[in-house]
C-alpha cells in the first residue's frame, strides 16, 4: 500500500536517470499538483521555469561548476566537492530529462518556505508516479543571477528557491531508507 507515510519515508534523491523524456503534460500535471501547499497569506508566490533541453542543462551545469571553482576559496562548503566539479564528465543535473526551477516573489515574506514546500511536493509526486527527483543545490549560483533570470523572463522581484530535476530512475532505490540521525523532541505540557 502506497500511503503518504510510505511515500515520505521511502522517497530518495535520484541521481541516475534513463534517457526517457518527460512530456510537457506530465510536467504540467506534477507542477499543478505540487502547488497545493499551505502558503503565507495565500500569496502563492511561486513562478516556474522548466528546461527539457539536455544540451542547455549541460551548459548551465558547466557554468555552475566553473563559477564554483572560481570561488572555491570563499565557499568552504563546496571544497569537499572539488574533485567532482573539476571532472568534465560530471553533470550537476545527472543528465536528467527535466529541470523545474522554482522562483519566489520577494514581495511575499514567506516565499522561501512556500516554494520549498512546492519543491518537496514535487519530490513526493515524483515518487508516487514512479519518477525520481533531486533538489540541485549546486545550481543555485547560476539560476540566482540577474542575467539568467532575465533570460528566463523572470521579474527582478523574484529570487531563486529550488532547482529540482525529474525523470525516470535508472535503477530502483533500496527498500530501506537512510537512517535518521538521533534528534530530540522536547514536549512542554504545562503540567510538569
Amino acid at each position: 500500500m502506497n500511503t503518504l507515510k510510505n511515500l515520505i519515508t521511502n522517497r530518495r534523491s535520484c541521481r541516475s536517470y534513463t534517457d526517457e523524456s518527460l512530456s510537457r503534460e506530465t510536467l504540467t500535471e506534477l507542477i499543478n499538483a505540487a502547488v497545493w501547499v499551505p502558503n503565507g497569506s495565500n500569496n502563492q508566490p511561486w513562478r516556474f521555469v522548466v528546461i527539457t533541453d539536455r544540451a542547455l542543462m549541460k551548459q548551465y551545469s558547466d557554468a555552475a561548476k566553473s563559477d564554483w571553482l572560481a570561488r572555491l576559496a570563499e565557499t568552504p562548503h563546496m571544497q569537499q566537492y572539488e574533485k567532482a566539479i573539476r571532472d568534465p564528465k560530471y553533470n550537476i543535473f545527472y543528465n536528467a530529462p527535466a529541470l523545474v526551477i522554482i522562483y519566489g516573489n520577494t514581495e511575499s515574506y514567506w516565499r522561501v518556505y512556500d516554494c520549498s514546500m512546492v519543491a518537496y511536493n514535487l519530490h513526493l509526486l515524483a515518487e508516487e508516479s514512479g519518477l525520481g527527483a533531486c533538489w540541485i543545490g549546486f545550481a543555485h549560483n547560476v539560476f540566482a543571477t540577474r542575467e539568467t533570470k532575465a533570460e528566463f523572463g523572470i521579474p527582478e522581484n523574484y529570487e531563486l528557491v529550488a532547482p529540482v530535476i525529474l525523470g525516470h530512475p535508472a535503477s530502483s532505490h533500496p527498500a530501506t531508507g537512510t537512517p535518521r540521525k538521533p534528534f530530540s523532541i522536547n514536549f512542554h505540557t504545562g503540567t510538569e
